[in-house]
């Protein structure tokens, strides 16, 4: 019987440790983007608010100076014109440092706000959370905010090269609607 209780205690520890991690649920298409207020590369505060009446793309990433988000940092930025051009912003998200952001921007010639989120709260609450190696990090998820501030299209585990191209058709289908 003590077996059995330890075993049991073993396994609800186990549980509560896996639910602690597991990321939140990312918001529904139609629901009102969960709002947030994070450092920017520049050292400022911004909110989603902020960007009320834009499109906006928020797009979370692992790691700043790392291939795939460097490449996929690249694509947003060679269509910034088009996403301009569209009303919409993008905001990149991960746990990075804000200092890291300003370093990455001014390396990789970023002209778009990259948000510091490093507690990963902001990731959670987009379902945008996961482990590897050990560390937290941003997964690779994009949203479409519409000007309302309502998630017009949602983007799971998406691959860094075609993204921005990717993201571009769905915002312009969004907005024929």
């Amino acid at each position: 019987m003590k077996k059995l209780l330890l075993f049991l205690g073993i396994v609800a520890i186990c549980a509560s440790a896996a639910l602690a991690f597991a990321p939140a649920e990312p918001p529904a298409v139609g629901s009102v983007a969960p709002e947030f207020s994070l450092t920017t590369n520049e050292g400022h505060q911004a909110s989603l608010k902020d960007f009320r009446g834009k499109w906006v793309v928020l797009y979370f990433y692992p790691k700043d100076f790392t291939s795939g988000c460097t490449l996929e940092a690249h694509n947003f930025q060679a269509d910034l014109e088009k996403y301009t051009a569209a009303n919409a912003v993008i905001l990149g998200v991960s746990v990075d440092t804000a200092e890291s952001h300003k370093s990455f921007c001014a390396k990789e010639g970023l002209a778009f706000k990259l948000l510091s989120d490093p507690d990963a709260k902001v990731s959670d609450t987009y379902g945008s959370l996961m482990e590897y190696n050990g560390m937290k990090l941003s997964a690779r998820n994009t949203f479409i905010v519409n000007p309302q501030g309502k998630i017009a299209k949602v983007f799971m585990k998406v691959g860094p090269a075609g993204h921005s191209a990717e993201v571009l058709s769905a915002l312009a289908a969004l907005q024929k609607q």
